[in-house]
């Protein structure tokens, strides 16, 4: 596998995930709840022939970043705050800065998993930073940097919830996820269940655990071990990873200007040890040691 993210190492987080997101996760949203100390703004940043980057500057810096809220040490608002913080974040926030764009020129916007390919398509967002995994079906829509991190799917299931030990022991259980998401499709292509119920976000689900109107719900498993840790009395997570989900940054598809200076960006900070900083600052929190990075896939 390279340097990617091993699945037993992806395990080992989940555990540990949970023990340090609990203290954390249920007030600010990511680990330790505090902000990150930012990446350094670059300055009389070009990207010849980028017409995402030609919008940012036409709007006067402004970058618009579409982001997920709800997914605890990734990518979650504090809806006291209304900061966000998370991995998935602090990637977006780096990434702008490396284009010269400033913390308070990034106007967060929510979108879910099922608009994604939309938004970005008409220009809603002009880059996607939000657990999106990068697959041949979403490139013939979107273009993607990356991959930044690499999860794997898992399973969410009440604590004292014993039938469920993996996908091979869904057949009648219901099973929830996100309309439009990498893990419902995959559930359905393997016919792991006939069950599917299906929200606009993963907390919708989460509720629907909790209350009894779902078995199960999947997604990647780093989404998973946080919303397990805010309530570890009631959640728990399997542990049996099935699938690699490499996340990206999502743009415009036909902007090879703006995917190979995100990748460029995403690459310094690899050697640099931003991308070390980072991961050490929300998701690092747990006290599980930061993986190697994956590789830049460019194309």
């Amino acid at each position: 596998m390279g340097r990617l993210v091993s699945l037993r190492t992806l395990g080992v987080l989940l555990a540990v995930l949970a023990m340090a997101f609990g203290a954390a996760c249920g007030r600010e949203g990511s680990p330790g709840g505090q902000p990150v100390a930012g990446s350094p703004v670059a300055q009389n940043v070009q990207v010849p022939g980028s017409p995402t980057f030609a919008a940012i500057q036409q709007r006067g810096g402004r970058l618009v970043l579409g982001v997920k809220n709800d997914q605890p040490g990734l990518g979650i608002q504090d809806p006291t705050t209304g900061q966000y913080t998370g991995f998935d974040i602090e990637i977006g926030r780096m990434v702008a800065a490396g284009l010269g764009v400033p913390p308070e020129q990034i106007e967060y916007r929510v979108i879910p998993s099922a608009a994604r390919e939309d938004a970005i398509s008409r220009g809603d967002v002009d880059l996607y930073v939000g657990t999106y995994t990068i697959n041949n079906s979403r490139k013939q829509r979107v273009g993607f940097a990356g991959p930044y991190f690499v999860a794997g799917q898992d399973l969410l299931v009440r604590a004292d919830d014993q039938s469920i030990t993996g996908p091979q022991t869904l057949q009648g259980k219901r099973v929830c996820s996100a309309t439009g998401s990498t893990p419902i499709q995959r559930v359905r292509e393997q016919n792991l269940t006939q069950n599917v119920v299906e929200f606009q976000n993963y907390s919708q689900c989460v509720d629907a655990l909790r209350g009894g109107q779902v078995d199960a719900v999947t997604t990647d498993n780093a989404i998973l071990a946080g919303y397990a840790a805010q309530t570890p009395d009631q959640l728990r997570v399997v542990g049996q990873t099935f699938s690699q989900e490499p996340y990206g940054i999502g743009m415009n598809r036909d902007d090879a200007a703006m995917r190979a200076k995100v990748n460029d960006l995403l690459q310094a900070a690899e050697n640099d040890g931003t991308w070390t900083r980072l991961y050490n600052e929300t998701l690092g929190r747990s006290g599980t040691p930061a993986p190697q990075p994956p590789p830049i896939e460019r194309y």
